[in-house]
């Protein structure tokens, strides 16, 4: 058993597989000895430039320095060395666009892009009961993961022999990967969500929503930044979360729409959570990717809420399942409009708010709006990512489909 789990998480089980898909490492000459040939000019300079850096360097504290090749070969070492750390270059070659494109396309799912396109797609597109129970799976399932991450403290794939084409998330730990947890909650909630609202062949759908989710999976370790170790326990711990919660999601769905307490319970949960969210010794991406799902979430709920009192909840008229209207040119049309005005809305948002929410606070706390260390404490990051991505599922969740309405688009 120790032995598969140990094949599972070996590095080289994942630099093969990136092989196998034409995801190549190459080999690149050291800046030593570019430096030594004169090929590689520190600071981007030519031979003769490389010269002038070692003759100021035969005067240190006024006195003439010894000419000695290897004090000058360390000079132009450490020069050429800082040079590529600020401006590393790829070391990979691809074979194989086809899957590059694929794979690198999958991997967008866990980032923020798809947070405020796809999801809210389907609530613009399709129907808001998908969407809401699609965001309360995915917050829950994501937020288990992230915190598993930095309690575990598992490292991800070393580089080489790995080839990383993932660097912001490089500080992040490996086990689980909540791309894998994410995809599998997604599409499999999507899938049984779906067949209570709209008529479809369960079995096309069981297989769409399999081979997205290994789409994803695969990704990540295309991507390098996930063992397959990662990614079967991401997967599997997804499952059974669903599996767990399945039971209550009526009830769940229920509560948030009709308690008079819903609202506080969705905005002071979330925002505790982040707050009391693990402490690292170092900074990383997690907590502050979770405080933007979490706050997505949040303001969804609390717009699903608003909705429901108000009677406008944009959902599908039954008896359910229905079926869906046939994919005219108009529809198309009407489709991508939506989408686009959508998008541009929730963009919109996210700037104005960002913008406000982050100078704010840096007010308050002394700081500079511009510095990246003071954007990365706990009581600037939390609050401001809080606030701009609450505001983003409010946005989602009341205003666009009022605006579709008055533009036409409904």
């Amino acid at each position: 058993m120790w032995g598969v789990i140990s094949y599972l998480q070996s590095p080289e089980l994942v630099a093969g597989f990136q092989r196998f898909c034409g995801l190549v490492p190459v080999p690149t000459e050291t800046c030593s000895r570019a430096t030594r040939n004169g090929f590689v000019k520190a600071n981007g300079d030519t031979d003769g430039s490389v010269k002038t850096h070692r003759r100021k360097a035969e005067h240190v504290n006024g006195k003439p320095a010894s000419h000695d090749s290897n004090s000058n070969y360390k000079i132009d070492s450490l020069q050429c060395d800082n040079k590529i750390r600020e401006h590393p270059r790829p070391h990979y070659e691809v074979k194989n666009w086809i899957l590059y494109v694929l794979f690198v396309s999958s991997a967008m799912l866990g980032h923020e892009v798809f947070y405020i396109t796809c999801l809210p797609c389907i609530h613009w597109n399709l129907d808001t009961f998908l969407c809401r129970r699609l965001v309360n799976v995915w917050a829950v399932v994501m937020y288990i993961g992230q915190v598993m991450k930095d309690i575990l403290k598992l490292p991800r794939p070393p580089a080489p022999p790995v080839v990383k084409l993932e660097t912001r998330v490089d500080a992040e730990y490996g086990m689980p990967s909540t791309h894998a947890m994410a995809a599998t909650a997604i599409f499999f909630t999507l899938l049984l969500s779906a067949q209570e609202r709209v008529k479809f062949q369960f079995e096309v759908g069981l297989t769409v929503a399999a081979v997205l989710s290994a789409l994803v999976c695969l990704s990540r370790l295309y991507t390098g930044m996930h063992s397959a170790l990662d990614v079967i326990c991401g997967a599997l711990i997804s499952a059974g979360i669903m599996i767990v919660s399945h039971p209550y999601w009526e009830t769940f769905d229920r509560l948030q729409l009709h308690n008079p307490i819903s609202p506080a319970v969705a905005l002071i949960l979330p925002l505790f959570l982040c707050y009391k969210y693990p402490e690292l010794d170092h900074y990383s991406t997690t907590r502050g990717d979770t405080t933007i799902i979490l706050g997505c979430a949040a303001g969804s709920s609390v717009g699903y809420w608003v909705n429901e009192r108000l009677g406008r909840t944009f959902e599908l008229v039954g008896p359910f399942p229905v079926i869906l209207s046939p994919l005219t040119p108009t529809a198309l049309g009407h489709g991508v409009a939506r989408f686009l005005v959508g998008v541009g809305m929730l963009v919109l948002t996210r700037q104005v708010f960002r913008w406000a929410s982050l100078r704010a606070l840096c007010l308050v706390y002394g700081a500079s709006a511009s510095d990246i260390d003071a954007r990365r404490r706990k009581e600037i990051e939390v609050p401001y990512k809080f606030i701009t991505y609450t505001a983003i599922g409010l946005v989602n969740s009341m205003m666009v489909s009022r605006v579709f309405g008055m533009m036409g688009l409904l």
